[in-house]
Parts: structure tokens; sequence; C-alpha cells
């Protein structure tokens, strides 16, 4: 697909903010994305939220053994069919037009590569 973004998510144990990282990307804007969400084995109840959402673009890889956030990473990218890749770690999120804005630049500018700023945020 011209213009899909493979949006690449590690996830361990991350049952108190998955949710809220997933709202964010499927409220975004640009709608053409795919969400790759690699569970590094979890222990609490990560995957049975994950489940939850009944969007063809979010696919959960669930690892039988722990590689970590790198190998994670990389195993969702070796899945990834965008044309661009954004990293998403699971307990962040996205402003409404962050795609948006950012794959708009990109075209404009006719740059392979960009990033972003963000603001933290308290974990309560």
């Amino acid at each position: 697909m011209n213009n899909l973004v493979s949006i690449i998510t590690p996830s361990y144990n991350t049952s108190k903010f998955i949710e809220e990282c997933i709202r964010s990307v499927l409220d975004q804007s640009y709608t053409n994305w795919e969400l790759i969400i690699v569970d590094d084995c979890s222990s609490d109840n990560s995957c049975e939220m994950i489940r939850k959402y009944n969007d063809k673009r979010i696919q959960l890889i669930e690892l039988d053994s722990n590689v970590g956030a790198a190998e994670a990473r990389n195993i969702a990218l070796r899945r990834a069919q965008g044309k661009y890749i954004a990293f998403l770690d699971s307990d962040d999120v996205w402003n409404l037009n962050k795609l948006s804005k950012q794959i708009s630049f990109m075209e404009t500018e006719d740059i392979a590569f960009s990033f972003s700023t963000y603001q933290p945020m308290s974990e309560d």
C-alpha cells in the first residue's frame, strides 16, 4: 500500500498503558497504518487487552521466549509492510495529527527520515 505506515510497538507487562497507546493510534487523523505489537512474554493481561481491539490493522505477535525490546522491534520490522516505519513504545501516546503532519512533512520535503519531539508525562 502506498504511504502505509508500519507502527512498531514492543510490549512487556504494559497493561497499565497499552490501551491508551492503542487508542492514540486509532484516533489518528491519518488512517493508512498498521500497528504491529510484539508482546515479549508478558505475565500480566496485556495480550488480553490488545486482543479486545477488533481492527484488522492491529497485529499482535506473542513471543514464546523473552527477547528484549530491541529484538521485539526487529521482529516487528521483519513483518512490516509500510513505506514508512514509526516507533511507538507501549507506554507512550501520540497527538491526534502526529502521523498526518509527519507524513505530509516528509513527502513535501522529500525526506526519508524524520523525528519529532515529545512531552514527558507522569505514570500516575
